[in-house]
């Protein structure tokens, strides 16, 4: 295994994240939308930089399943228990990377009527990139490797891992 991003990168940078996440949300109803499994841990870090009353919600989602490559198909495994309308919307990602799932979470937000809807995703890899996401809090752009690790898992293993890292082949 590789270290691509030690457990003090992350943490400094979900710091940075939140410090400007409280920033631009100052005064508005936020509601973070914690995107599962993957996100858990940095959502669970993210809101204890954020200084703000919000509200915390789950969506389950799944298109992995035990790969190492996204089936394309984003199937719903648990849907928020509070509705959004009217309420500003951050969607809290593990990692954006064909862009489907998220766009495809985006397009099935917009018909329940938010406020606004933002993204903020721990890892990109553009490399990986079939549509196009916009991306409102990035923490880390990366190379096109398979990452485990602070949440991210392989079949299921290894999301308890401190750091980020991928297997060398």
């Amino acid at each position: 295994m590789e270290v691509l991003l030690s457990e003090e990168q992350i943490q400094q940078r979900i710091r940075e994240l939140g410090a400007q996440i409280t920033k631009d949300y100052a005064g508005k109803d936020l509601t973070i939308v914690a995107v599962l499994k993957g996100s858990f841990l940095f959502v669970a870090d993210l809101v204890r930089h954020i200084h703000l009353p919000m509200e915390i919600e789950f969506l389950g989602v799944s298109s992995y399943g035990e790969r190492t490559h996204t089936s394309g198909v984003v199937k719903f495994t648990q849907d928020l228990s509070q509705p959004v309308n009217d309420k500003d919307v951050l969607f809290v990602e593990d990692i954006v990377d064909t862009g489907l799932t998220m766009k495809y979470l985006l397009d099935n937000f917009a018909t329940r009527m938010p406020k606004s809807v933002k993204v903020c995703s721990l890892l990109y890899k553009p490399s990986n990139c079939k549509v196009h996401v916009d991306i409102h809090y990035l923490g880390f752009t990366i190379e096109d490797h398979f990452v485990i690790g602070y949440g991210l898992d392989l079949a299921e293993k290894y999301r308890n891992l401190p750091y980020i890292g991928y297997v060398v082949k």
